[in-house]
């Protein structure tokens, strides 16, 4: 019989959380858009909250993505000192 290879867990835990956050600045080769790189962001909200987000991005017109996307830029804006 074969002897299986050791398998890397699924994630493991940054060393250092800066060198971390930086180590996703440059787009994977191929994946260019008009946009430039996006990373995915994932929170757990209740579908309450889920549904009054929903409701409030469909009377603006706009996606939720979009909708959030702009609310975290000028929570988080790039004058405020820290950058990732």
């Amino acid at each position: 019989m074969t002897q299986r290879e050791d398998r890397r867990r699924f994630a493991s835990r940054p060393g250092n959380a800066e060198s971390w956050v930086k180590a996703s600045a440059a787009p994977p080769a191929g994946r260019a858009n008009a946009d430039g790189f996006t990373a995915r962001l994932t929170i757990d909200i209740t579908p309450a909250l889920r549904g009054r987000i929903k409701i409030e991005a469909f009377q603006r017109g706009i996606t939720v993505a979009d909708m959030l996307r702009d609310l975290l830029s000028r929570t988080f804006s790039d004058t405020d000192g820290g950058t990732p």
